[in-house]
């Protein structure tokens, strides 16, 4: 199967039935997975990253050391190239969406509280003092499209901008701004920016799941990394995330960064295991906002073993035996109501990216290079088809 080609008719076939089996599988999840979560979840990932680990050698890297990847460039560029043909494939000026992360479940304000009771050498950057930032955060789902919530990959994502950061920021147009993006897996969907070409690649023919299954590759490891995380969601606010991509935390420590919801309980999911309505994660949100204030923990886990904790490998799951997370700051949402179509247009218009940040937290490891780029390039070209200026938030945007 050549991701160049067009799919033939048994490729389309043979897809779309592995899709109808996931979706039929993903409405009844609720009624199995979260005891089979308890049960095998955590010895299954040990033995998933064995296997990974397994034909990893040492290189003898030092601790927050990048070392640039053979074929990075030339992957950026696919990358680039494979999403710029996906959106005119499927959107038409004025309606083009983000290619990751596409679907927006709300945008919320919030405040990110740095704690007080922060370990020294933990303080650098935005957590040097106890302070607040106002900020926005985005839960959206998995992209390049936007299909009901339940037929998705059981995907979403948290992405918080905090507003009011002095300092010079590492990409410039933005000026006080930092931005901090997670994913709901532990690991990220392809180890590298290699790998994340051929995905892209396997995306614009339509057949993303057959990256997964390509014969003489080893991704079939991390489709079993994600499918341990990947499951049908309850409630955006109730999920945690993880940043999969390491960054620093001032200047020789690397980190990575996790947001977990204080919250216990699970949203109810309507007309499972038929079909609920196709936005039942936003209205999951509404319905809570609209009742409680919610508070996510953000914590950080330090690097303290370059090759068991890979500054280049994204498929590499950092060990909490090794270094535990540890909560910095709370993220704090206010009961509020989120979603007026100005806020949505809001959250359309909002550029993202890692690198929207300061030097003590810039993005680290090849896909976070590439991401530089090619977040900025495909933002830019969304609103430029759009017709839509880039904004940088203040926090004090009136919605009605």
């Amino acid at each position: 199967m050549s991701a160049t080609s067009e799919p033939t008719a048994i490729e389309r076939a043979v897809h779309r039935g592995l899709q109808i089996f996931l979706h039929v599988e993903r409405r009844f999840e609720p009624f199995f997975r979260p005891a089979l979560n308890w049960l095998v979840r955590e010895p299954s990932a040990r033995l998933v990253q064995f296997f990974i680990n397994l034909t990893r050698h040492d290189e003898g890297m030092k601790l927050a050391e990048e070392k640039p990847l053979e074929g990075e460039e030339a992957a950026l560029e696919s990358i680039i190239q494979s999403m710029t043909a996906y959106s005119h494939k499927h959107y038409k000026p004025g309606n083009y969406k983000r290619t990751g992360n596409t679907k927006t479940h709300g945008i919320v304000r919030a405040e990110f509280i740095v704690r007080e009771d922060i370990p020294e050498h933990l303080r650098h950057g935005v957590f040097a003092e106890p302070k607040t930032y106002k900020a926005y955060v985005r839960f959206s789902g998995p992209g390049p499209d936007s299909p009901p919530d339940i037929e998705d990959v059981g995907f979403v994502s948290c992405a918080i901008k905090l507003m009011g950061v002095p300092g010079e920021k590492l990409l410039d147009d933005e000026k006080y701004t930092q931005d901090f993006l997670s994913i709901c897996t532990p690991t990220f969907v392809t180890p590298t920016v290699v790998a994340n070409a051929d995905l892209q690649k396997q995306i614009l023919r339509g057949t993303p799941l057959f990256y997964f299954f390509t014969p003489g590759s080893s991704h079939v490891r991390d489709f079993l990394m994600q499918s341990l995380w990947n499951e049908t969601q309850y409630n955006p606010l109730e999920a945690r995330y993880w940043s999969t991509v390491p960054y620093l935390l001032g200047e020789g420590q690397a980190m990575m960064y996790s947001v977990r919801s204080r919250i216990t309980t699970r949203s109810r999911i309507p007309n499972v295991p038929f079909r609920p309505p196709d936005n039942y994660l936003r209205d999951n949100m509404v319905a809570m906002l609209k009742e409680r204030d919610v508070e996510l923990d953000f914590m950080v886990q330090v690097q303290t073993d370059p090759h068991r904790m890979p500054i280049e490998n994204a498929g590499v799951r950092w060990p909490e035996s090794l270094s535990p997370f540890v909560p910095v700051a709370t993220v704090r949402i206010p009961k509020q109501t989120f979603n007026s179509d100005a806020q949505f247009a809001f959250a359309r218009n909002l550029s993202l990216n890692p690198w929207h940040c300061i030097a003590e937290h810039r993005p680290l490891g090849n896909q976070s290079r590439a991401r530089k780029r090619m977040y900025y390039e495909m933002a830019t070209f969304r609103q430029k088809m759009n017709d839509t200026p880039h904004i940088e938030p203040t926090g004090d945007e009136v919605f009605e």
